[in-house]
């Protein structure tokens, strides 16, 4: 007997049954509005890159040992995108003479890293990413936070539930330049802070020690101008629930500025949720270079996974309640009156807006019954030449049992006023 095929996905990926559609489909719904509600416009790309595109651009651990990369038939080097912001660079540079600056952009792309999956992290997720390009304001910056902000309020949290902490990589910058660290070891030092939460203060500390970094240089006593220009702002806004934390750097090697990253406040799921910066240089790896120098396009952006925010809801009892798109279903008595039941609903009720399901009458009224219940399709009618005849149809609640009698015009009616 040959070898069946195995039942599982890949591992670390995920398939998306319709309850599980249902949130992804919420999470893009959301993070949609938000991202039009303040001027961000869409744009998509291929799930391809060259590899080149990462080298160098984004971290060592990511382009090393977390990317899905391969050669094609062309013998050419090719990479599943591990993120999405390398590539949006590429293209506004790619068409920067046609695009008015300041550019609001947002994408809800799938990215792919090889990692070890774990609450929070899988191998493939989709992300929204926000972006403004063409400003080099303080003003920018404020406005790519208060997106961050937006999508945690988008999705019902509070201003308890979640703190924004605010982070420089001017500051660390300086700092290794204080400390005459060379660019291998400052990659190092961004790596440790990165990575500070996930492991023991006594293994963070030998890290520091083993740079040459004194711990009390990590905690300045002064807040940057910049930053603290922001969280006075915000908290003038009555947002209360931003603050500075020096360790805050973020992963990628690109970023230039003020980085920020977004806590669960909550008990079981206390880590970050999503997080972003600036990057004014990126593009400039891809503009030909100028007279006095090169030419650049600043940029800075956010970017927000559907994974962590299904822990960050679920933690909470917000996942939102899965609700199938169709609204009632019609068992039939006979499998003859397939084709009547159609016209039925052709002529009664979908054009009006409801969505209805046909069983094809190839089974016993009792397991058509079953069916609509397994799928959680609110309403059920059964239809059967009494009923056609009478033009009276009984509408059954399937969740209380509850029983109402419409005339074939109500029908419609009555469905539709359930959204209201």
């Amino acid at each position: 007997m040959s070898k069946k095929l195995p039942l599982d996905p890949y591992k670390g990926v995920r398939d998306f049954y319709p309850e599980e559609q249902a949130f992804l489909n919420y999470f893009m719904a959301t993070c949609r509005a938000l991202a039009e509600q303040v001027g961000y416009v869409e744009y998509g790309a291929s799930i391809l890159e060259p590899s080149e595109l990462y080298r160098g651009k984004t971290s060592e651990e990511i382009v090393n040992e977390q990317t899905y990369t391969f050669i094609d038939r062309g013998e050419r080097e090719v990479t599943l995108r591990p993120e999405m912001t390398p590539t949006v660079a590429r293209m506004v540079a790619a068409k920067r003479r046609e695009l008015g600056f300041p550019l609001r952009l947002y994408s809800i792309p799938n990215v792919f890293r090889y990692e070890r999956p774990q609450r929070g992290r899988l191998r493939e997720h989709w992300q929204l990413n926000v972006d403004v390009f063409g400003s080099s304001s303080l003003a920018a910056d404020a406005e790519i936070i208060a997106v961050a902000y937006g999508i945690m309020r988008a999705f019902g949290a509070t201003d308890s539930d979640f703190v924004i902490k605010l982070g420089s990589r001017a500051f660390l910058d300086a700092l290794t330049t204080e400390l005459g660290l060379s660019e291998a070891d400052a990659k190092k030092l961004r790596g440790l802070l990165d990575r500070r939460a996930k492991m023991p203060e006594a293994e963070f500390d030998a890290g520091l020690a083993e740079l040459g970094v004194p711990k009390e240089k990590l905690s300045p006593s002064e807040v940057p101008q910049d930053i603290a220009k922001i969280i006075e702002d915000f908290h003038a806004a009555g947002i209360p629930n931003i603050m500075y934390d020096p360790g805050v750097v973020r992963g990628f090697d690109y970023y230039t500025g003020i980085v920020f990253e977004v806590f669960d406040t909550h008990p079981e799921n206390n880590r970050a949720l999503f997080g972003g910066g600036r990057y004014d240089n990126l593009l400039s790896l891809f503009l030909p270079a100028q007279a006095g120098g090169d030419e650049k396009i600043p940029a800075v952006g956010v970017a927000c996974g559907d994974v962590t925010i299904h822990d960050f809801l679920a933690v909470r009892n917000l996942v939102p309640p899965y609700r199938p798109p169709t609204h009632v279903y019609v068992a039939i008595t006979s499998p003859d009156l397939a084709t009547a039941a159609h016209t039925f609903a052709s002529q009664y009720l979908r054009p009006q807006g409801v969505n209805v399901a046909i069983d094809f009458g190839d089974k016993k009224l009792a397991d058509q019954i079953k069916t609509a219940n397994k799928h959680k399709i609110p309403y059920l009618i059964v239809l059967g030449p009494d009923e056609l005849a009478s033009g009276r149809f009984v509408v059954r609640d399937l969740a209380s049992g509850d029983e109402k009698t419409f005339g074939k015009e109500q029908l419609a009616e009555f469905f539709l006023n359930l959204g209201r």
